[in-house]
């Protein structure tokens, strides 16, 4: 067999592929975790549901290209001054063998390099939602996780929190008859005009990737079922923070056996979010629906008798820790997977389609067999008010 090497060709050589690093963290007590982005949500969410995580996970190192934030996030945190890296140093610290899993929390236009990146060296990802702009960029997300040994999960944290659980079993249960209608609103007045959430909707700004993806995945774990045709309409009125984004989009989404989710997110109305489902039976309510700071509230009305159940605040990052940190020690498959990101992220892309053209959008078929349930649900205790470092708003770096 001949083969080329430097230009030549040389005889007798065979082809190999070029030799993997190894996943690390399976078998190990503790998962070494990176976090990637130390934005609002990290220093408010992510960064301290690591305390309740100890139990299989580890903060190891931290990633910003914002010297002081590195700094003082690092003393609090007690990351050793070797393990905090600007963002040029992070190929070198994926090989540097300290850290067994990133938690990818940068803009979502740099989801899918930060996770190929991590991949091809054998580092393990857990990366926010949603998870990448385009299908393309979630596919070779998939594609190089799956290549390298390594495994993803998509960080959708109600999958794991309590009374959405609840929500899906009332709604299988059967207690509100045949659900058939699905309402949302989500709804933040985003004030500051450099907010990475009014980026371009071609980087992931806008307000379907950002808080109208809550509505469409509640939906879709509620009916358990992927939406067949969709349409939207997308509105701006004349604020200059909204020149390159929709200020606002409603969606009606089909589900198979003629089945109706409606749901409207926008970026420029008083901060409030609840989804209603509405079965031949009874209805239910949880409001606030996709709240990680504040308690719930389910409200179920069957007939004429209401009944009203309440929810506790709870750290909802650390529960995803804990799963994927079990899943790279015990080579389990992540669940919420990279198909689940990609579930929702193409069907955003149909309605940003539809709200541009004016037309509805056909999906084709997509399987997701494993949708969320009880049995997920993990309970840690709420996380206190955190001290912001470099950082005012809800936005990325």
């Amino acid at each position: 067999m001949a083969t080329r090497t430097g230009g030549k060709r040389v005889e007798g050589q065979r082809r190999t592929a070029p030799k993997r690093p190894p996943a690390r963290g399976r078998g190990s007590k503790k998962v070494r975790y990176g976090v990637v982005g130390l934005g609002w949500f990290a220093q408010v969410a992510i960064l301290p549901a690591f305390a309740h995580a100890g139990r299989n996970s580890e903060l190891a190192a931290l990633f910003s290209d914002e010297p002081e934030k590195l700094r003082k996030l690092g003393r609090k945190y007690g990351i050793d001054r070797e393990r905090l890296y600007a963002y040029d140093r992070y190929e070198k610290a994926l090989r540097s063998g300290g850290i067994d899993a990133v938690y990818i929390a940068v803009p979502n236009h740099l989801h899918k390099d930060y996770t190929v990146r991590a991949a091809r060296a054998g580092v393990h990802v857990l990366c926010e939602k949603p998870m990448a702009v385009t299908e393309r960029e979630c596919e070779a997300m998939i594609r190089t996780c799956a290549d390298n040994g390594v495994k993803l999960m998509i960080a959708y944290r109600l999958h794991f929190e309590r009374a959405n659980l609840e929500a899906v079993e009332i709604v299988q249960s059967g207690r509100l008859g045949e659900p058939r209608i699905y309402n949302s609103v989500f709804c933040n007045d985003v004030s500051d005009p450099d907010n990475i959430r009014l980026n371009p909707i071609e980087e992931g700004g806008g307000t379907l990737y950002d808080i109208g993806i809550y509505c469409l995945n509640a939906a879709r774990y509620l009916f358990r079922s992927e939406p067949e045709e969709v349409v939207a309409m997308s509105a701006r009125n004349r604020d200059p923070r909204f020149q390159k984004i929709d200020e606002m989009t409603s969606a009606v989404l089909k589900f198979p056996g003629e089945r109706l989710a409606t749901f409207t997110s926008s970026f420029g109305a008083a901060s409030s979010h609840h989804y209603d489902v509405f079965g031949t039976k009874g209805s239910l309510r949880l409001e606030p629906a996709f709240e990680f700071a504040e308690g719930m509230t389910h409200r179920v009305k069957i007939g004429e008798k209401t009944r009203e159940k309440k929810f506790q605040k709870r750290d909802q990052v650390a529960p995803e820790i804990l799963t994927f940190s079990d899943c790279v020690r015990t080579g389990r498959d992540p669940e919420p997977s990279g198909r689940e990101g990609l579930a929702d992220v193409r069907v955003i892309r149909a309605l940003y389609r539809s709200a541009k053209t004016g037309r509805s959008v056909k999906l084709p078929r997509f399987s997701k067999p494993v949708r969320p349930g009880l049995e997920q649900e993990i309970h840690r205790p709420a996380v206190g008010r955190q001290k912001l470092v470099e950082v005012d708003a809800p936005s990325g770096e």
